[in-house]
């Protein structure tokens, strides 16, 4: 198993990438969300300069913000500064789209940008359409230090439906889930990027990485779930499920994915969330998304929604058994993402209690 440290992509924050290589991360991720937080190529060329062994990458790139050939120049970027140990991971923006009010994109457009991205990172030529106009572009200049494709940067695809889990095996070397998934999603999903990478003719064996994005608490003995320390270390994140689920009823206009045991507490947030003005639900939903606990937001964050969630809470013997059983699942990393505050303390817990010990 290997550990990640995911941070809110402040420009300051960094430093926090360089505390996670000496605690003994293996990655750092540094999301792309454009309304929220610093830009997530600025943090990691700080980071790559101050680093030298964990592996940096971006937690996730996103393709409707950017077009396919400044995704791959910019991670190149970072591999010239950080070479052979840099990654691109890669989805079609949750957040980033949906802060603005717009859908993300969709699965055969993001396709295709996986298949534009996924040449020029090998330095090959690539037939490339924009704006209905298709042309053929590779990266010139390859051996003058611009950029680096020499050595691999891999590419991470975050995906969950059945069309982006195909893509992540067509065009991928790993994928990231969002959330801990239960044993049986797991293998399903897995499945899916096998006959994704099987579809186009690409092998798939065991160099293909598994990530989950989490969060972690790593509770004290008789500690509670209720405990304002234990909310204010997994608040952001167990609120962000608050935040993906009402995006996916808004979408389908069904709440049936709602399991029983966080219905009053959904039931109560979509009453929260009515209150606001139609054409502006955009502009709150995803306020505070996984950096800090919204106050008026506290009142959500429930045992059960804490537990439904998936991250890893428990005192340190149970969340080792916790890796343990989805490691046998075939996962390879944990991401941990806390809230912007307590990202150094978590860490820090976290490391000193799992990863030594793991």
């Amino acid at each position: 198993m290997k550990f990640g440290a995911m941070v809110a992509t402040r420009i300051d924050d960094w430093r926090l990438l360089v505390d996670a290589e000496q605690l003994g991360f293996d990655h750092g991720w540094v999301p792309d969300s454009q309304m929220i937080w610093s830009d997530c190529y600025a943090v990691l060329a700080l980071a790559a300069a101050n680093t030298s062994r964990i592996r940096l990458g971006t937690g996730v790139a996103i393709a409707g913000t950017r077009i396919a050939p400044v995704t791959a120049h910019s991670i190149a970027t970072i591999n010239q500064i950080a070479p052979g140990r840099v990654f691109l991971g890669i989805g079609t923006g949750h957040t980033a789209m949906r802060v603005m009010g717009m859908d993300a994109v969709k699965p055969k457009a993001f396709a295709d940008y996986l298949r534009v991205v996924r040449a020029l990172l090998h330095g090959e030529e690539v037939e490339y359409t924009l704006n209905g106009v298709t042309r053929p572009i590779r990266f010139l200049h390859q051996d003058m230090g611009f950029f680096n494709v020499e050595q691999p940067v891999p590419i991470y695809v975050a995906a969950n439906g059945p069309k982006a889990l195909a893509a992540a095996g067509a065009y991928g070397d790993g994928r990231i889930s969002a959330g801990g998934e239960p044993f049986a999603v797991f293998t399903n999903n897995l499945a899916r990027v096998r006959a994704g990478a099987e579809a186009a003719g690409r092998g798939f064996d065991d160099r293909f990485h598994t990530a989950a994005l989490t969060f972690s608490c790593v509770l004290k003995p008789g500690e509670q779930l209720t405990s304002d320390r234990v909310i204010d270390q997994v608040g952001s994140m167990a609120t962000a499920s608050l935040h993906f689920w009402w995006e996916l009823y808004r979408q389908s206009g069904s709440d049936a994915f709602i399991r029983a045991e966080v219905r009053d507490v959904w039931d109560r947030y979509l009453a929260h969330v009515n209150r606001i003005p139609q054409a502006r639900r955009h502009l709150h939903v995803h306020d505070g998304h996984c950096t800090y606990l919204m106050p008026e937001e506290r009142q959500f964050v429930t045992p059960e929604l804490i537990r439904a969630s998936g991250g890893l809470v428990g005192e340190p013997d149970e969340i080792i058994a916790m890796l343990r059983e989805q490691e046998r699942a075939g996962l390879k990393e944990v991401t941990l993402l806390p809230p912007m505050a307590l990202a150094r303390e978590c860490y820090a817990d976290f490391a000193q209690h799992v990863i030594e010990r793991y």
